[in-house]
């Protein structure tokens, strides 16, 4: 297999894995149609952050890692699925909470954004899953003797898929009626979101000490 095989094989099986929904989609979505545009992009970005962190540990060999130190997978499921459940024990709380968008722009703050960033890059490298894609497809794609060039068109090509998508995601529902939408339905819509997120983190959990 030649490096730009495995390149293109690399790319298409990310971008179906980023676009499967999941708890990073829940985050980012949510984020969009109640914060903003700003802030939802600043969360695609963290997603993409994420994703890259994630392709450089599988390319050093994360796959191998939890071949040898199965406790280690283990470790990871628990403590990132209890972090995804508490993501979703948060949204649920802030169900009843209204919501103040009277003055978007000032919203739209370096520290707010930050914020935002830091959220989605915890909630991408927290889903033990998405460690797994990584590794796993790594491992099917991977060239027998990868050239530091390849493993840098990598981890580029993965923080382009990563951050792209959401940010579509982010600009695609910060638009006006899904907003509006979203505020004449915030309680049901972020009860939803937070049982989601929630069922996905504690399913995580639980699946690790079933093991």
């Amino acid at each position: 297999m030649t490096e730009i095989t495995a390149l293109l094989g690399i790319a298409a099986a990310i971008c179906v894995g980023a676009a499967s929904p999941g708890p990073s989609f829940v985050m980012v979505a949510r984020t969009a149609v109640a914060c903003g545009r700003a802030q939802g992009l600043s969360a695609a970005l963290g997603m993409g952050l994420g994703g890259l962190l994630l392709a450089i540990a599988a390319l050093a060999g994360l796959n191998a890692a939890f071949a040898a130190v199965p406790a280690l997978f283990i470790v990871l499921k628990v403590v990132g699925g209890l972090y995804l459940a508490y993501l979703g024990f948060r949204i649920w709380r802030g169900a009843r909470q209204p919501l103040d968008v009277s003055d978007s722009g000032a919203a739209d703050t370096p520290a707010r954004n930050k914020n935002h960033l830091l959220l989605g890059f915890t909630t991408q490298v927290s889903n033990p899953k998405a460690a797994v894609v990584y590794s796993s497809v790594f491992a099917a794609f991977l060239p027998a003797a990868p050239s530091l060039q390849f493993d840098m068109a990598v981890a580029v090509v993965i923080f382009i898929i990563e951050a792209g998508w959401y940010a579509f995601v982010a600009t695609v529902l910060s638009a006006q009626a899904p907003r509006n939408t979203y505020l004449r339905c915030k309680k049901w819509v972020d009860r939803c979101a937070g049982a989601v997120m929630g069922a996905l983190g504690l399913k995580l959990a639980v699946s690790a000490v079933e093991r």
